[in-house]
């Protein structure tokens, strides 16, 4: 591995330490950055890791005049989950944040971040922020009205409800969590946030600031739409947390019925089929389970008939 820094390390040990992953994303980089400088709040040092780009990436960074920018490259592409935990190992901060190129925070996020730790007790481990999940002409605001308790103690939140309210963009963390908790696994191709904050969830409480401080773009080449991947995590993450799931029925339930989903949306319905039966034997009273187990079955029998309708 060819690993070099480029730029100025302070002398003064920064409070924050900012991460960006980056793979090829020259046109985006600049802008990821120039909303972190954009911040009220400037204690801080931004750590770009390069997952061995062959684009221009490397000379926007370096053009980008800031001591407090550290430039960290290595030629063999990882993946995100590898980049941000070569970051945090490097960190000088006693607090992690994290950044993705096609994101930008909003200017008094970090400020707003570092007020709340600063009234909050030792318990408290991640202050993350409501943010504005953008797609085309879409925008949603997230946490939605669905995420009820959003401070304390979240780990049951971060299990039953929707596992993109908490993002990595969005969150503060203090640096000593890791340690206790891990690092972000580099086995899962997706959903590496959610799993992380699974485990941190477990050790340290959640404080959220309520109130949209970063808008988080979709972009059309990002791994986020890969469904294949999406079920892979899915199913290693069942796997590593299933006495998690297993002390919630439903939250289980939900699990298995959206991991059938997404097998049958890319045509593989006998295991798709398989998933939503344990779904349904899980919750046996959810109708919406059992409607879509019943119509998923009625398409793969009239599937598998087809050839010999044709023939008649």
């Amino acid at each position: 591995m060819n690993l070099y820094e480029n730029g100025y390390i302070s002398s003064e040990k920064p409070t924050v330490s900012i991460v960006i992953p980056t793979y090829n994303r020259g046109h985006l980089i600049g802008e990821a950055i120039k909303s972190i400088l954009n911040q009220t709040y400037q204690d801080f040092e931004i750590i770009v890791v390069d997952d061995g780009s062959i684009d221009n990436t490397e000379n926007v960074v370096n053009n980008i005049k800031d001591k407090r920018i550290r430039y960290i490259r290595y030629e063999k592409n990882k993946g995100a989950a590898a980049a941000r935990n070569i970051g945090i190992k490097a960190a000088n901060g006693e607090y992690i944040g994290f950044q993705d190129t096609d994101d930008e925070w909003l200017p008094e996020k970090l400020e707003k971040q570092m007020k709340a730790f600063d009234n909050a007790s030792l318990d408290v481990g991640v202050v993350y922020t409501g943010h504005y999940r953008i797609n085309g002409d879409d925008r949603n605001y997230v946490p939605s009205h669905r995420v009820i308790k959003k401070n304390g103690y979240i780990h049951n939140e971060l299990i039953t409800k929707d596992f993109g309210f908490v993002i990595t963009p969005s969150a503060v963390v203090r640096k000593n969590c890791f340690e206790k908790s891990g690092l972000f696994d580099e086995q899962l191709p997706r959903l590496q946030e959610w799993e992380l904050f699974i485990r941190l969830s477990k050790n340290h409480h959640f404080k959220c600031i309520d109130e949209p401080l970063l808008n988080s773009y979709c972009e059309s080449d990002s791994i986020s739409t890969n469904s294949e991947a999406l079920i892979i995590a899915l199913e290693l993450i069942l796997n590593k947390h299933l006495e998690d799931f297993k002390c919630d029925r439903k939250a289980l339930s939900k699990h298995y019925y959206t991991i059938g989903i997404f097998l049958c949306m890319n045509n593989n319905f006998k295991d798709g089929i398989i998933y939503l039966y344990r779904a349904v034997k899980t919750d046996p009273f959810n109708i919406r389970y059992l409607v879509i187990v019943f119509y998923r079955f009625l398409i793969k029998t009239f599937m598998a008939r087809l050839p010999y309708i044709s023939e008649k």
